[in-house]
């Protein structure tokens, strides 16, 4: 299987042939997919080089000219390195475009600490605005990417990863999609984290909501998820920094007894390279893991056929 980010080129420059607004912005990371792109449509094409101040700021320009940029490079290099032109060029200019990472929280071991980014969700949400799309299979990718070009002259972010689920599912953009119905708790899914969710609740009693855009947060879905009963528990197993959406669940909720459990990647930097697979492990993400923590928390009732 291909990966989301081998989809971003050719998806781009479909787009680029098929509407004149669509601009692609690099700083020199993936510009070897647009050679022909480039070449093609030299005034909408733009590398700015190992500049990533730039990068952003170039994007906001085109923006501000009329044009829907799309800007790409790796999520460390896009959200946290010029954090301060998405808050000034895009949010206090009031423009709207496509950032577009690779990379994701821990994609690229060898390349350390400085290629990982798990903080950038949580990050972006102390904006006002972004929508945030966490795509878990590269038909998802291809088709969350051609939602963002489209969106009108929304902000949008889309986090691709080298981790996928093996089977695509029918995102819109929108809703989180029920996967399995239970009554003993509520399971969220974020984006990759699918089959490993899957995987640990095989047999238990629990609803799985599966989830690839997470701003804005589906609140109708969990509540009808979480039903009538008199209270609810909820985890949410993320990608990203373990607790990012906590607080989103709990707005949701704000009417309602509930507990939260947020999964997802520790605080404490992992100083091994290691592979994607033993930083999963490490961080707890493995289906195996996943299992002993949702289990912990929710308790024994979550057994199949086991109803406190």
């Amino acid at each position: 299987m291909d990966t989301m980010r081998d989809r971003l080129a050719p998806v781009l420059t479909r787009l680029l042939d098929e509407d004149p607004r669509v601009a692609v912005v690099l700083a020199e990371i993936g510009k070897d997919g647009f050679t022909e792109a480039m070449r093609d449509h030299p005034d909408r094409v733009i590398n700015v080089g190992i500049r990533e101040q730039l990068l952003v700021g170039a994007g906001a320009g085109l923006a501000l000219a009329g044009l829907r940029p799309v800007v790409h490079t790796f999520a460390s290099f896009l959200v946290e390195r010029p954090f301060e032109q998405i808050k000034l060029d895009f949010g206090h200019q009031g423009v709207g475009g496509v950032l577009v990472s690779a990379a994701a929280s821990y994609d690229w071991p060898a390349g350390g600490f400085t290629h990982m980014s798990p903080g950038d969700v949580a990050l972006l949400d102390t904006l006002d605005g972004w929508t945030v799309h966490v795509p878990g299979h590269p038909d998802e990718a291809e088709a969350l990417l051609r939602h963002a070009v489209a969106a009108g002259d929304d902000k949008v972010y889309v986090r691709l990863s080298v981790q996928a689920n093996e089977q695509a599912l029918a995102v819109d953009g929108a809703r989180f999609l029920p996967v399995r119905e239970g009554r003993s708790g509520v399971v969220v899914a974020v984006g990759p984290m699918l089959d490993q969710v899957l995987a640990a609740t095989e047999g238990l009693d629990v609803s799985v909501l599966y989830a690839t855009t997470v701003r804005p947060f589906d609140e109708e879905a969990l509540r009808r998820a979480v039903g009538a009963g008199p209270s609810a528990d909820v985890v949410i197993v993320e990608p990203y920094l373990a607790g990012t959406s906590t607080s989103a669940v709990n707005d949701a909720l704000a009417d309602l007894p509930h507990r939260v459990l947020g999964l997802g990647v520790g605080r404490r930097e992992l100083r091994r390279y290691g592979t994607v697979e033993e930083h999963t492990a490490a961080h707890g993400l493995d289906a195996a893991s996943l299992r002993g923590r949702i289990t912990g928390f929710l308790g024994e009732r979550t057994r199949a056929g086991v109803v406190s």
